[in-house]
């Protein structure tokens, strides 16, 4: 590992400002590491050694200078999903699992793939995210009782509706107060966290006007522990790598993304830069150790990195103390956290949900009206009703799908010819028409990447000329960027078909990708290294030295300048041509 730049001409101003702002990052984040975990399904506690053992580990060996690690939104209902099927223990397994995932994926330097997935899908997962989020503390923001937590959405809700006749007003009027209190405290107190005065404000009126009438943590999970839990390696079997690898794989994909967001977000903030591959590889070290300690999934938690850059960080070192910070609040005041309403709870993880839906992104593109706007929408809707990993897997295949469906579009094939009022005689399709198109000569233009979404459109679109047998076929391919393996299969087989009926095919301005391809395949050496042309004028020039003489006597065709002199009736014999035909060095034929 590389320390360069991470502390360099560090000293004690700066680490005042690291301290300050660790300290205000670590207070926000010991509400939200609980009610993740809370809604995750598991202790309370957990939560909290996520952020201590997580939050210190991603600030050691993570890419980002500024990165805040922990719990967050993003993982609710896939935890909670792997928690419903498999339990705890096995959501301890699939976490380290999904650390392992993330270090391969950032020493075989996968980092820069994670960006290219589309934006609707990480949008429209995001959505789905905090709907999920939202409406999964409806129950304990109304109070309800007998609550039964299923896996899906609509379940979820029917159990909502069912039970509403169970609505605890204390805890409504709990909720309300913590809600009023976190929207009103930025406008007061701006530099006070809004979520943590919430908590304080509405425990204590509960426990002053509702005890015992609210449901609290200590109620439901029992007391929080003022330690953290034993070192304990989990039973890892062959048989429960193969049950969690999927659930693990999906963790560590969206821990990834949301990591790499939030860095991303880090270095517009500041102007820095992250490494995303050793970002990954902290990220996945921090995912390896967390569960041997009790700890949930960790990844980059973009509202606090937001919030540590704010209030002043200036090295990793914010984020080692904003763990320590809750490490010593735990120890301390875990007695008292015990006290704290579901009801107080509900509101924090509500306005996250709000935060983070993405709602002006996602109505931007619905706004457009495109194929995006169905992977946006379908994607969110899969996110909702079904899951996240199906959701993420549809909508991937979709966003490909259309990806190749546009950049086939973009390929052009053209027939084209000289055009004589053109500088430099260049060529155009306007040109090519029934009475002016050489019969021994055809030039087709082809624009765009030759990959396997175009290569047929591509074939069929020359497939008629071939058959035509012209004896010369030239194909300008100054304009192909790209060529794949199934590009090259077609392009080799209408080299093979049209060579087979005696012609000649000639290349011009191939760039250096396609060439290389072709190079790999031999297609290069099939086809001849003196076919290849810079410019599509040279390769003209040679191809009107390879015509039949005799069908070019008497043609009114004139598709060339030099087609006057060709058609004479007094040329008679190929080498008078080649004597009479003086090739002009400024006609490039672009």
């Amino acid at each position: 590992m590389k320390w360069t730049g991470r502390f360099e001409g560090y000293h004690t101003a700066a680490f005042r400002k690291d301290l300050i702002s660790g300290l205000i990052v670590g207070i926000i984040a010991i509400p939200l590491g609980m009610a993740f975990a809370i809604a995750v399904g598991v202790k309370p506690e957990y939560g909290i050694y996520t952020t201590i053992v997580a939050g210190i580990l991603i600030s050691l060996f993570g890419g980002s200078k500024f990165q805040i690690g922990g719990p967050t939104g993003a993982y609710i209902p896939i935890l909670f999903a792997v928690v419903i099927q498999y339990g705890y223990e096995n959501l301890l397994i699939a976490g380290f699992l999904a650390g392992i995932l993330l270090v391969l994926m950032g020493v075989f330097k996968l980092g820069a793939l994670i960006k290219f997935i589309p934006r609707p899908v990480t949008i429209g997962f995001t959505a789905g995210i905090a709907v999920i989020i939202f409406s999964g503390q409806i129950a304990n923001f109304l109070g309800l009782s007998s609550i039964e937590k299923h896996e899906n959405f609509l379940p979820n809700m029917k159990e909502i509706a069912i039970h509403l006749t169970t609505t605890n007003i204390y805890s409504v009027i709990t909720a309300v107060l913590c809600l009023v209190v976190i929207l009103l405290t930025p406008k007061f107190l701006p530099k006070v966290p809004g979520s943590l005065v919430g908590l304080v404000v509405s425990s204590a009126a509960a426990a002053v006007f509702f005890k015992g009438d609210v449901a609290t943590i200590g109620s439901a999970f029992g007391a929080i522990p003022s330690t953290l839990p034993q070192f304990q390696f989990p039973e890892i079997t062959w048989d429960r790598i193969e049950t969690l690898i999927r659930p693990a794989f999906i963790i560590a994909m969206l821990g990834g993304i949301e990591s790499l967001l939030s860095a991303v977000v880090a270095d517009g903030m500041t102007g820095s830069r992250h490494n995303s591959n050793r970002e990954l590889i902290g990220q996945g070290i921090a995912n390896m150790v967390t569960p041997l300690f009790g700890g949930i999934p960790a990844t980059g938690a973009i509202a606090r990195t937001a919030t540590n850059i704010k209030n002043g960080a200036v090295s990793p070192l914010s984020g080692i103390v904003h763990g320590i910070v809750v490490l010593l609040v735990l120890m301390m005041f875990a007695p008292y956290a015990s006290e704290i309403p579901l009801a107080s709870m509900a509101p924090i993880l509500m306005l996250v949900a709000w935060n983070m839906s993405e709602r002006k992104e996602f109505v931007h593109v619905l706004k457009t009206r495109t194929g995006d706007s169905v992977v946006l929408v379908l994607t969110f809707l899969l996110t909702v009703f079904t899951n996240l990993t199906t959701a993420v897997e549809v909508g991937l295949i979709l966003a490909v799908i259309l990806f190749v469906k546009r950049m086939s579009s973009v390929m052009r094939v053209a027939k084209v010819l000289p055009d004589p009022m053109a500088k430099h005689e260049k060529v155009m399709p306007h040109m090519v028409t029934e009475g002016h198109d050489c019969p021994q000569i055809s030039i087709y233009t082809i624009e765009g990447p030759l990959f396997f979404g175009a290569a047929n459109m591509f074939e069929k679109s020359i497939m008629d000329t071939i058959h035509q047998r012209p004896k010369v076929f030239i194909l300008r391919m100054g304009k192909v960027p790209l060529m794949d393996t199934t590009g090259e299969s077609h392009l080799a087989s209408l080299a093979k078909h049209f060579m087979k009926l005696g012609g000649m095919l000639l290349l011009s301005g191939v760039q250096q990708q396609p060439l290389d391809v072709m190079k790999r395949t031999g297609l290069y050496t099939f086809i001849g290294a003196g076919h290849f042309f810079e410019h599509t004028g040279k390769a003209i020039d040679y191809a009107l030295l390879q015509l039949d003489s005799n069908k070019c006597l008497g043609c009114q065709h004139f598709a060339f300048r030099e087609c006057t002199s060709l058609s004479d009736k007094d040329v008679t014999r190929e080498g008078d041509i080649q004597h009479r035909f003086i090739p002009d060095p400024m006609k490039t034929h672009l």
